[in-house]
């Protein structure tokens, strides 16, 4: 059977009235202002149709010689011969049933007197707008608002920016700060460092719209419902800045609380960031048992001579001694391991030499008033120097501090903890990089020590 091949637009007429079935019988399609704006733009919405039609492999095809005839900006027109050697790679009639369908849709337009192939703009302004998609595509952009940013951006130099390019930037911004307060609830430490790393890129879009935005509103030109608009993104994208202090408190809190494992100066979080490098965890039980559980069956006749067995065997008396066993001497033991206050006290003594501006390792008397956290922290074992790390966040801590104790003596300490994202490599025995950080002393506005 063989069926012939029909535009878009002329099956829009046979089906006058399909798009009412899709309505409540009482409500007119015509009646609603997106219906009436969508078909006022029928023609581009067929010419996407025409080429987005059907499967993966047809939609390929078609972009590919639209794009290939796009591209040829040597010639404006094309014969068929041309179209056949440009495109020689495709068989003739795939590239017939294609030429056919981008004629048809106003894709291609037929000049009958010259014989020749023409793309149409319409045509090349669609191309434009998928090659802009797809250029964008490629870059690094989880936040996913460069396209819609360059839509606002393009729109504002040309004077033509319309509010539901703004609606639509507006709903990405609310989108992601949605997102980004899921990650701070939920508590874990790898949603929320990969939903930080997401926030910064966010930023730096929002410091790149800012000057668009800031045109926007003070363009007199500007109707009311743009304005209110770009208000609106204005207060979605400083909600969104002022994020910042809710990721620091809540990456702190799960550093406070993070478990090491022993001594070995490991944490939960070190573990599973190194199952995570796994595809297969499965493959890590490999080898870990030498032979499965053989289960051992016996047969009734096994299992009485067992039971005669143990009937006729002649059972020595012995006597219950019900009295209490003599006492003996508890045996002495040895903790292999160093113990955790003497350290916290060392640790502990170190800092307050810093704050007094004692004899620290590298601050001399007139030495600058901070210094890098890894002078501080080595030398040591690695052990060691993963446990003092562990505890530099309690610096500064307002809660820590109204306790009683060593931790919060050293909260206590008129000394700031600040971290970066950081990491700076050790020529150190034991331990190979460490987190770029500084310990500087807090002074007062006259220039004193703080009494805290």
């Amino acid at each position: 059977m063989i069926e012939p091949i029909t535009s878009d637009a002329t099956q829009a007429q046979q089906e006058p009235d399909s798009l009412q079935a899709h309505f409540q019988p009482h409500i007119s399609a015509d009646e609603i202002e997106q219906v009436y704006h969508l078909k006022r733009a029928q023609p581009l919405l067929q010419v996407f149709t025409a080429l987005f039609h059907g499967g993966f492999d047809g939609v390929l095809v078609r972009l590919l010689v639209l794009r290939e005839l796009a591209s040829d900006t040597a010639s404006p027109s094309f014969t068929r011969a041309d179209i056949n050697t440009r495109l020689g790679y495709l068989l003739p009639e795939s590239l017939e049933t294609v030429l056919m369908r981008l004629r048809s849709n106003q894709l291609l337009a037929w000049d009958a007197q010259q014989a020749v192939y023409r793309v149409t703009p319409m045509a090349r302004n669609v191309l434009s707008a998928i090659d802009a998609l797809l250029a964008l595509g490629k870059e690094e952009d989880n936040s996913d608002m460069g396209f819609l940013l360059s839509q606002v951006a393009g729109a504002q130099v040309m004077g033509g920016v319309t509010v539901d390019q703004l609606n639509h930037l507006l709903g990405r911004l609310v989108e992601l700060t949605e997102e980004f307060s899921d990650a701070i609830a939920s508590g874990s430490e790898f949603r929320l460092r990969a939903s930080q790393a997401k926030w910064h890129m966010a930023c730096d879009w929002v410091e790149k719209g800012s000057e668009i935005l800031r045109a926007i509103t003070t363009d007199e030109n500007a109707d009311s419902a743009t304005h209110k608009a770009a208000q609106a993104i204005g207060r979605a994208q400083s909600a969104l800045l002022n994020m910042q202090g809710m990721f620091s408190r809540a990456l702190n809190q799960i550093e406070r609380q993070r478990v090491h494992l022993g001594q070995s100066g490991l944490s939960t979080t070190d573990i599973k960031r190194w199952l995570l490098q796994h595809e297969d965890l499965a493959s890590l039980a490999m080898g870990a048992i030498d032979q499965p559980v053989v289960p051992l069956f016996i047969t009734p006749a096994e299992m009485i001579d067992v039971a005669e067995t143990e009937l006729m065997a002649d059972r020595v008396n012995t006597t219950v001694s019900n009295g209490l066993p003599s006492g003996e001497d508890a045996p002495t033991t040895v903790s292999d391991g160093p113990a955790m206050q003497q350290e916290l006290d060392d640790w502990l003594a170190r800092l307050s030499d810093f704050a007094a501006l004692g004899n620290f390792p590298s601050v001399a008397e007139e030495a600058p008033k901070t210094i890098q956290a890894h002078e501080s922290l080595l030398p040591a074992s690695f052990a060691v120097a993963s446990y003092r790390a562990s505890l530099l966040p309690l610096l500064g801590d307002a809660d820590e501090a109204r306790l009683q104790g060593a931790t919060a003596a050293l909260a206590r300490l008129p000394v700031t903890f600040s971290p970066q994202d950081e990491m700076v490599q050790l020529p150190d025995l034991e331990v190979a990089a460490m987190s770029l950080a500084s310990l500087t002393l807090s002074l007062n506005p006259e220039g004193e020590k703080s009494d805290e």
